[in-house]
């Protein structure tokens, strides 16, 4: 048997487990940096299961963990695609041959800003930051920057978390890692401002585009 029909077969078999233990979702597939899900970006609606890397549905899922098994139609999926359902929304990370379709829950709404680049050189090159000159690069924000719409992803604590400066009442920049679908329509890059529905600001201290979508480290900043 070739490796295509195999293919095929495997995903016939997720697509009839879906429809017994799956649930109705929304299928979205992004057309902007403005927002995956929306309206006019619903590909279709299908059954689909989630369960925490346990084909045999036997475990809960890990405080920390946002990655989960996704039993669903393959033939209509593609990487970086969103599903939403009574469980969640997720995106597809991965679809590798023969293998479990790998899904990651988002439990946040992201947008990205950019600070204008600096075309000048020698000492007039040096610039501090203007809040008020930051672009929306991913998602949109409103009035005064507040946000309006962005991305769903995962934003989990991870990574290096910044020394604090040793007063009493210091507290330590925390460091989070932070995921999204490799159908974001940008380039993320150090030092991009990523903010999340809850206000919250961080810093983007890493990004690196891997095959399952985007892993970010960035830091929260406090006022």
């Amino acid at each position: 048997m070739n490796e295509t029909l195999l293919q095929q077969k495997i995903y016939a078999g997720y697509a009839k487990s879906a429809q017994v233990l799956g649930i109705s979702s929304m299928l979205y597939r992004a057309s902007s940096s403005l927002t995956p899900i929306a309206a006019g970006n619903v590909v279709t609606t299908l059954p689909a299961s989630l369960n925490a890397e346990d084909m045999g549905v036997q475990k809960p899922q890990r405080f920390g963990n946002a990655l989960w098994y996704c039993l669903i139609d393959g033939t209509q999926t593609r990487v970086g695609d969103y599903l939403v359902n009574a469980a969640g929304t997720f995106f597809i990370a991965a679809m590798q041959p023969l293998l479990p379709i790998l899904a990651v829950k988002c439990n946040r709404a992201v947008r990205i800003s950019r600070m204008p680049m600096q075309n000048s050189a020698g000492y007039v090159g040096y610039s501090g930051v203007v809040i008020s000159q930051e672009t929306d690069v991913l998602g949109t924000s409103g009035a005064l920057g507040s946000f309006v719409s962005g991305w769903p992803a995962s934003i989990l604590i991870g990574g290096k978390t910044d020394k604090d400066s040793g007063l009493p009442s210091d507290v330590k920049e925390a460091g989070y890692e932070i995921l999204l679908p490799a159908s974001v329509p940008i380039t993320i890059v150090e030092s991009d401002i990523l903010q999340d529905d809850l206000g919250r600001n961080f810093a983007i201290a890493a990004a690196e585009l891997t095959d399952m979508g985007w892993r970010i480290l960035a830091t929260e900043e406090h006022a």
